[in-house]
Order: structure tokens, then sequence, then C-alpha cells
């Protein structure tokens, strides 16, 4: 499984959704004339079982899942659209008391590996069984082998957000170790992944598989929905618990131990994959009737010294990776800060409403790098965007570690402290430079007279800068400060810029990377 097998399976996950809120999502009575999703023969059932079996499983070597047949895999896209989920046959629609309702998604296309789905009540764990009759077809779908290598590809959860009695959906894990989640009025845009092997290495990434899911069976009232999942990839292992709150925003939060098979020298914890394609700073490059086309447009770190930092995203020409070393970061995330429909103009992916993604650490993670690759792209159909926390210390073959942390998937960008950066535009000027305006939010930190505000402007890796000017922003109510970047030859610049006042921060950090 390379990367884009990969991210073309997220992109076809986008659809399937839609067609099941259109269809139906309510949580009345089970139609008696659909089968409802079917539980198997219980097993006892123990959160640790799912550690004790990550880590005997990385005492052993690696054997691949077991793939579906491969006409299953053959076919083409519309074909695989073809399938769907009957929201009908939801687990829990029948009672009718749970809070949440589960679907699940069609084997095939993008999706090789068959996944365990089991849900969990008593200290027991029943399994999922597969069924094709819970899916709706149309006669475009083809004839297919029928055989005990099928299963689900993945499931999707759903809750009363907005209406009652009208479940909605709010988070989707499906492929590899990926998953998405949502705030009320949101739609999905970036997602998440268990766990990062040896991203954009010279030698290939490695994709960990979710390989079997525990879903504890919520009670009647419940605000949380509780899952566990097996880890496994050729180099590592891993347990974890996701618990699932749904509402205006996303909380999710995730408890997990990775076991090393093998050395494990690049790792990437609670990592983040997300698209950027172009804004106002790359604009030139392309023909389109839209603004801008994102799902985020910058990387927020709180470091461990308490600085706020945003680096704003770019789609270079050629590969590149920004590494932030930081000890003990405060939080980390990839935001969607641009929430005017006008910001993109896009009626069909309507950018504006696609979640940011914040991270916390629950405990000390120790030194290491918040990573930010940025992969080049002219489509928006590709993630090109990758974002996680790279610890120093490497994991030996039998070892393991441990870590916790938060995620909040919502509209909201100010995790950390100061004025927030609202946009950065780039074009040519008139001076022969680059010209960079940067726009800061309002506040009442900010004086109504500019002249008392100190700009802090530098530059590494070639080039020049000319003079800062702060003036005011009569749209936005803020500061915005303007200067020319002059590369002369070099081929990189780094920028670092913030607003200050009487020796003290005054906004965020803005930080970016210029390439020729």
């Amino acid at each position: 499984m390379d990367r884009r097998q990969v991210l073309a399976g997220l992109m076809a996950c986008f659809a399937a959704p839609v067609r099941a809120q259109q269809e139906g999502a309510s949580g009345g009575a089970a139609d008696p004339e659909v089968p409802g999703l079917q539980l198997g023969t219980p097993d006892p059932f123990a959160p640790e079982d799912v550690r004790e079996l990550a880590r005997a499983l990385a005492a052993e070597p690696y054997t691949a899942p077991q793939r579906i047949p491969e006409a299953w895999t053959s076919i083409d896209y519309d074909q695989y659209r073809a399938i769907w989920f009957d929201p009908r046959n939801a687990l829990w629609n029948a009672s009718g008391k749970e809070p949440f309702r589960m679907d699940v998604f069609a084997p095939g296309l993008y999706y090789p590996t068959p996944i365990d789905i089991a849900v969990v009540e008593n200290g027991e764990a029943r399994p999922v069984l597969f069924d094709l009759e819970v899916f709706d077809r149309t006669d475009q779908f083809p004839d297919l082998p029928i055989d005990e290598t099928l299963g689900y590809s993945g499931f999707r959860l759903r809750a009363e957000l907005e209406r009652p009695d009208v479940f909605t959906e709010f988070a989707v894990f499906q492929g590899a170790s990926y998953f998405r989640g949502i705030g009320a009025s949101q739609i999905y845009g970036l997602s998440a992944r268990g766990l990062a092997i040896d991203t954009a290495e010279p030698e290939g990434e490695e994709f960990p598989e979710f390989r079997r899911f525990w879903i504890e069976r919520p009670a009647p009232g419940a605000k949380t929905l509780v899952v566990h999942a097996l880890l496994d990839s050729p180099r590592a292992t891993g347990a974890y618990r996701f618990v699932l709150r749904p509402g205006r925003r996303l909380e999710i939060g995730v408890e997990a131990e990775i076991f090393a098979r093998e050395q494990l020298d690049h790792v990437g914890l609670a990592p983040l994959t997300s698209m950027f394609q172009f804004d106002e700073t790359n604009r030139h490059r392309f023909s389109d009737f839209r603004s801008a086309i994102h799902d985020s447009d910058g990387l927020l770190i709180h470091n461990g010294a308490g600085e706020s930092l945003w680096r704003a995203l770019a789609n270079p020409k050629t590969l590149q990776v920004s590494v932030f070393v930081d000890d003990s970061p405060r939080g980390f995330g990839l935001m969607q800060r641009a929430r005017a429909f006008e910001d993109y103009g896009d009626l069909e992916a309507l950018y504006h409403r696609r979640p940011s993604l914040w991270i916390a650490p629950r405990e000390d993670w120790g030194p290491g790098a918040v990573t930010l690759v940025e992969i080049p792209t002219d489509d928006e159909v590709y993630d090109n965007i990758v974002a996680y926390w790279r610890p120093s210390e490497p994991l030996s073959p039998g070892s393991s570690r441990r870590f916790a942390y938060d995620m909040t998937w919502s509209a909201q960008s100010d995790h950390a402290t100061g004025l927030r950066v609202l946009n950065t535009r780039a074009g040519r000027g008139r001076d022969g430079g680059i010209r960079f305006a940067i726009d800061f939010e309002d506040g009442d930190a900010l004086p109504d007279d500019l002249s008392k505000v100190d700009t802090l402007v530098r530059s590494a890796g070639g080039g020049e800068l000319g003079p800062a000017i702060v003036e005011r922003n009569p749209e936005t109510g803020g500061a915005r400060l303007g200067f020319s970047l002059f590369p002369n030859e070099a081929p990189l610049v780094e920028m670092r810029a913030q607003l200050r006042m009487d020796g003290a921060p005054l906004s965020e950090v803005w930080l970016y990377r210029w390439t020729a």
C-alpha cells in the first residue's frame, strides 16, 4: 500500500456518508424487512486484553492480513459508489434506546483488508457478522464472489447532534489507521491517524493498519462512546482506546501503547493529514474560479516554552520537511482559519465548513519535534500535508511507549495565546521584491495607536528584508504587518515575525518558508 492508494481511499469514503444522510438516518424501530447488523457468539473481553494482544503480536514475526478476493479490488470508483449501507440496519437502531448508531462500509476498491468489529457488553465481546444484505446496491454494482474472506472495511458513528431522532454522523474509521471527525454542522476535511512510520523517508512510508475494533455498547443517555482498537504493521503493533464525545465540537480522548517489532527511528505520534493547494500566497500558480482551496491553512504550535507559533502552509514545488524542535509541547494542530464562504467561493466543497484539529498531550512528551511535511500537489483530491510529533528517543525492538492526548475537532483556532494571524498574502511588489501582508486579528490588547506596536521581523537562509510597516486594516479592525523579501539568489528563506509591545509578545509568532 503506497501513499497515493491510501489517500485515494480516503476520498472514496467522502461520497458514502452523504448518501446515508440523504436516504434516512432516523432512530426509530427497525423495519422487519431489513436484517440489521447481526452479532455472533460472545467471548470474554477486558480492555487490558487489547494491550496483551498487541504485546504478544509484537513478539511474533509479522503476518500480512488476509485480503478479500481480487475481483472486489478490481472494481472502479463508480462501481464502489453503487453499494452503500442502509442506515435502517445500523447497530442499535432496533432498540432505539442507545444514544449512538453504527454503520459499516463495504469492502472493495481501495480497501482490500477486512477488519474485525465486535460489540462489548457485560464483559463479553460479540463479533459483528458480515452480511452483504445490509447494503443497498444499484445495477451498476457487479456480481462479485462471496466467500469467508469478506469483511467490512470500516465503520461510521452517528448521534443526535442537531435534531432529536435524527442521527447525524460525527466520525469515520476506514482505511489503514485513518479516522476523521466533525463537530455539528461541519463537513469532513482533514484526517487523523493512529501512527505514522517513516513519513517522507527516501525508503518509503509504512502504513500501520487498525485490524480489530471493540465498541462498548453505550448506556441510555450516555454522552460518550468508547472504542478499542488493535493496530498492526511490519515493524510495530499498538493498543488504542478512544473516548468520543460528539457535539458542537467533537472531542476524542486517545490512550495508546506502541510495541516495536523492529527498530523504529522515525515514529509520528498523533499524526494529522490535510490538503493545501493554494491561497493568497500562491494563487498565481493556479487557474481556478475559486479564491482558495485548502482543508487547513496553517499549523499552530503551543510549544513547551510557552510560545504560540503559526506556520502558514505552503504547496511547494518539491517535497519539504519543517522541524520545530521542542520539549514537552503543550499542543499543536492543523487549523482552518478562513471561515467565510467568500474565502473560497465553492458551493460544493464548502471549505469554510471544514474542521480544525487540535492535539493536546495529557502528559510530558519529553524532547522531540513537531514535524510538518508539505508535498507538492496540483489537485485538491490528494492530501499533501502531514503534521505529527516525532519523539527524539527511538523505539528499540521489544520495547514499548505509552502516550495519551486529547483531540478537538471544531471551528475553533485560538488554542494558543496572543493575537491570531488571520491571513497571509504574498506577491510581487513594485520595489522588485516579494511583498508580504500579514493580517492579525483585533483584540483588547491591540492599542488604538499602532505606533506603540513594535515589530520583530527576521529571516534566515539568505535574502534581505525591507522595512516593516504596521497599519490598521479597516475590514478586520486588526493590524496588518507588511514588508518585502528580496531573496537574491537564495533558494530558500525562513521568516519569522511577531507584533510586540513594551517588550512583551502581543501576537503569536508568524512563520513562513519561502522557496524559489
